[in-house]
């Protein structure tokens, strides 16, 4: 059986959500443990996952390298892999990316939606591509195996990361933005720039990033898949859901705003107040990726490109990407 690997969620983590990622047969996830937290801050967060990995070790654990997924298989558990949505948690020093990357994490955003001191964000009406600081981090990120992720990154920025970076990079959780034209997904010459650097990216299951948004069928979902496995080749997509599962509306708030506005930022999808929007159907919680699978080799494909989008594709990447750098 494949490995199955979700590269980014988001949940309200409970010992429900746990059991439900055993019953998907999820191997592992990669979980936001900063939105716009401070080193100190992480590090709460990370006693709170330490707390979870002492009361549940039969469900999860803390993944570290590729291996952890073949162990979370062999063991019947989920590896459980730390990243940033914003690179926040580094503040303005450099010497904190090889801190957080001993303390476990594996991914960082160079930026959310905002500038930051690395890079430009996605809702800013400029881009000037990647600051003095970011090319120094990305150099540090390869270096102590930290991976860039450009999920919510401007254009200009996430090109000359792919460029820049001596590694692969990757967007965790977006779509391509021919499908649907949200904000946050990924343009043409975007994703060919991560891919053709051999980077990866995950296709999401977030309703303002779907076609049709809640109402997104299984069928376009796949279509979708195919188009881009076709343009850019198989080897460089998997599934990064972007799930919020049972997170109440006020954390949009804090996901959107943090500590930057006084306003509230409403961000993709209404001007009404912010919220999450209903999961499609048939993509609700961890139990379902099954249900991906079969979309999947209904659209034509094969056992092997099915194993590589569900997971392997993921573990490859984690394999190469996680380590320091070989001199």
């Amino acid at each position: 059986m494949t490995h199955r690997i979700d590269c980014l969620q988001y949940a309200n983590w409970s010992e429900k959500i746990f059991r439900q990622m055993r019953e998907g047969g999820v191997d592992a996830v990669h979980v936001t443990i900063a939105y716009h937290e401070n080193f100190r801050e992480t590090v709460l967060n990370i006693e709170r996952w330490n707390r979870w990995f002492e009361q549940f070790p039969e469900l999860i654990f803390h993944g570290r390298t590729g291996d952890d997924v073949r162990l979370a298989r062999e063991t019947d558990r989920t590896a459980i892999f730390f990243g940033f949505q914003n690179p926040s948690p580094i503040e303005d020093d450099i010497g904190l990316v090889e801190i957080v990357h001993t303390l476990g994490a594996r991914f960082m955003q160079l930026t959310y939606n905002n500038q930051s001191l690395l890079a430009t964000g996605c809702y800013e009406a400029e881009d000037t591509g990647i600051t003095r600081m970011g090319k120094q981090v990305i150099k540090e990120m390869n270096r102590v195996g930290l991976v860039i992720d450009m999920s919510h990154s401007a254009d200009r920025s996430t090109i000359e990361a792919a460029e820049l970076s001596e590694r692969p990079i990757a967007i965790t959780h977006a779509n391509p933005h021919r499908w649907q034209p949200a904000l946050r997904n990924k343009r043409d010459d975007v994703i060919r720039a991560v891919t053709a650097n051999g980077g990866m990216m995950g296709f999401s299951l977030y309703p303002h990033h779907l076609k049709d948004k809640s109402d997104c069928t299984l069928d376009s979902f796949c279509a979708m898949v195919a188009d881009a496995a076709d343009s850019f080749g198989v080897a460089h997509f998997g599934i990064g859901s972007d799930l919020c599962q049972d997170q109440p509306d006020s954390v949009v708030e804090w996901m959107r705003v943090g500590r930057w506005s006084k306003e509230i930022d409403y961000g993709e999808g209404s001007s009404a107040a912010p919220g999450f929007p209903p999961q499609p159907q048939w993509f609700r919680d961890n139990r379902d990726f099954a249900t991906i699978e079969s979309g999947l080799r209904k659209k034509g494909f094969d056992d092997s490109e099915v194993a590589a989008l569900l997971g392997e594709n993921w573990l490859r990447f984690f394999d190469l990407n996680f380590g320091a750098k070989a001199e």
